[in-house]
């Protein structure tokens, strides 16, 4: 394979430090970039671009446009245009209960975990409405097991 990941997503807000918020307190990110698109062309105003860093080597390109209301259309899955949702990878099965908790708290996620068979998931919306995933290998998955949406992790039961 000549690929190792994505290096971005880019997605529209009509609020960037809340954004730059939310990304900083739930997955201790940092906005590595904050101003004009093109920062010598006074044209360029009207266009903030933001660069969260989420990983290694992933970042979250955030647009800001003045007058843009494409952030604003939340629609049901697979109805929200050519990028449906994205998908965060943890760290580390800690890293993942940590963020869960703090999604929880900010009712940005509901305590449910699916169990896709090779790795566990946590649906969430962003302050925009968009709706993305937080995900993390399955310590208790059986080698070649795959599960549909909606299956329960069972470590997470109750919990």
């Amino acid at each position: 394979m000549l690929l190792s990941g994505f290096n971005h997503v880019a997605t529209l807000t009509n609020d960037a430090d809340r954004l730059h918020t939310f990304y900083r307190e739930v997955f201790d990110a940092e906005v590595v970039r904050d101003g004009p698109e093109f920062p010598d062309d006074p044209a360029s105003a009207d266009v903030r671009l933001s660069i969260i860093h989420v990983g290694p080597t992933a970042e979250i390109n955030v647009f800001q446009i003045k007058g843009n209301t494409e952030a604003d259309r939340q629609v049901p899955m697979f109805g929200r245009g050519r990028l449906d949702h994205f998908a965060l990878q943890a760290s580390s099965l800690e890293a993942f209960e940590t963020v869960r908790e703090r999604l929880i708290e900010r009712g940005a996620a509901d305590r449910f975990v699916t169990d896709f068979g090779q790795f566990l998931s946590v649906f969430f919306r962003d302050p925009d409405g968009l709706e993305c995933e937080f995900v993390v290998p399955n310590p208790d998955a059986q080698p070649g097991a795959s599960n549909p949406p909606g299956t329960p992790a069972a470590r997470y039961e109750g919990r």
